[in-house]
């Protein structure tokens, strides 16, 4: 299936994709969704409808109740960074409101002249999981979506911990649908992912090489704290970031960047000024 939460004259409604229609599931978004014991059997009801040709989608998780972040799970970008293999996943968080849609325009703040790209393979939990065995991780996985996890790399190297690069307001689309494992190959999937800026391919890799998995991921995860319904892991991003280029290259005004993930969809969004 291939969910997704977008925005009415009514406010959010939680939908299912079916042909060129979405079909709306009774609830006002994906996180309240899964928070349903049986979420599935609730994303296959019939409802009406609504054309997805000019529809606007929300954050596919408006409020999540946590974002965790994985920085260094792709060995080329490890690379390019100038970084050692990591033993652990490094993690940091973001927050919900540093999340837009998938077609929203991203507000470059005027605080930065060095706002950059990083698509991401972002793992969504449908089930709460604390401490989980291989298993667990597994089942707890309700789908993935792409996320642009768009950087101020200015305020991210002010010191060696990096969240006040990453949680700028608004900052950060996700969707535009959560696809179930099971039209992806599982719970590991290998999937394209790449970054085209103004029509230049400026990322590109498979998630197949991910260091540490999306399964590894919840387990280790939840180890440290709960994962619910609706929280979203961010994977990590691969090389072609800007910041690493020679020479660096960032996001101005008037850039489109697209995001995207094979048969996940894609993140469309055009820079604007704050």
């Amino acid at each position: 299936m291939k969910l997704a939460t977008i925005r009415t004259t009514d406010g959010t409604r939680a939908v299912r994709l079916d042909g060129d229609r979405l079909v709306d599931l009774g609830y006002a978004d994906l996180g309240e969704l899964f928070a349903e014991a049986d979420w599935q059997a609730a994303a296959a009801a019939s409802g009406p409808t609504h054309p997805v040709e000019g529809i606007d989608f929300a954050p596919v998780v408006p409020n999540p109740s946590k974002i965790i972040c994985v920085g260094h799970n792709y060995t080329n970008h490890i690379k390019e960074m100038g970084r050692e293999l990591p033993s652990h996943p490094t993690l940091f968080p973001e927050f919900a409101d540093t999340l837009i849609g998938a077609g929203d325009d991203i507000a470059k703040p005027a605080e930065t002249d060095t706002l950059d790209w990083e698509v991401e393979l972002a793992v969504v939990i449908g089930k709460a999981v604390r401490r989980a065995d291989e298993q667990q991780a597994a089942d707890a996985i309700a789908g993935f979506t792409v996320m642009n996890d768009v950087s101020a790399r200015d305020w991210q190297f002010r010191t060696i911990e990096w969240t006040q690069g990453k949680i700028w307001e608004a900052s950060t689309p996700v969707g535009p649908y959560v696809v179930t494992p099971d039209e992806v190959g599982g719970v590991r999937p290998s999937l394209q992912v790449r970054t085209v800026v103004d029509g230049q391919v400026m990322q590109q890799d498979d998630t197949g090489t991910l260091l540490f998995d999306p399964v590894f991921l919840v387990q280790y995860i939840s180890t440290v704290i709960t994962l619910r319904p609706g929280d979203i892991i961010a994977t990590g991003t691969p090389a072609g970031v800007g910041n690493a280029r020679d020479p660096k290259v960032f996001l101005l005004p008037g850039n489109t960047v697209v995001t995207e993930i094979s048969g996940l969809g894609a993140c469309t969004n055009t820079v604007v000024e704050a």
